[in-house]
């Protein structure tokens, strides 16, 4: 499969080069809700690439800047903050680590499309990684 055929956002020889996905007839999202895609594809991002990872309180602080610096080479990624909680971590080892888990980690991202600031957030909630949509607005609105 061709990255023509794949319908890839990377194209020609140059992997790293971002073009943006050709849009099929009749769709026109807003900004806000482009902004809003980004957003979900960074949390899809982070959680899926993370998942897994052993960690311990004494590697917490290195994984989570890890965290923060790959998701925000990500074309629209203007900040994520990632804590990465030791006292729950602490709680639950018996091997010296465990395994990485939203029940261990609290996110916030900053997503800039076109002058659509979307900010958002992962916590526990009833026992799930929530992701939430906090807020959309443009640049500038405080």
């Amino acid at each position: 499969m061709t990255d023509a055929s794949a319908g890839s956002a990377f194209r020609g020889s140059d992997r790293g080069a971002y073009c943006p996905p050709v849009r099929s007839p009749g769709m026109d999202p807003t900004d806000a809700q482009e902004a809003c895609f980004e957003a979900g594809i960074k949390f899809g991002s982070l959680y899926h690439q993370f998942a897994g990872t052993p960690v311990s309180p004494g590697s917490a602080d290195s994984l989570a800047r890890a965290m923060e610096e790959a998701i925000e080479n990500q074309p629209h990624c203007e900040a994520v903050t990632v804590d990465v909680r030791e006292d729950r971590l602490a709680a639950d080892i018996e091997h010296g680590y465990t395994e990485l888990t939203g029940k261990y980690m609290d996110v916030e991202m900053v997503i800039d499309y076109e002058g659509r600031v979307v900010r958002t957030s992962m916590a526990m909630e009833e026992g799930y990684p929530r992701m939430r949509l906090d807020s959309v607005a443009s640049a500038g609105d405080d």
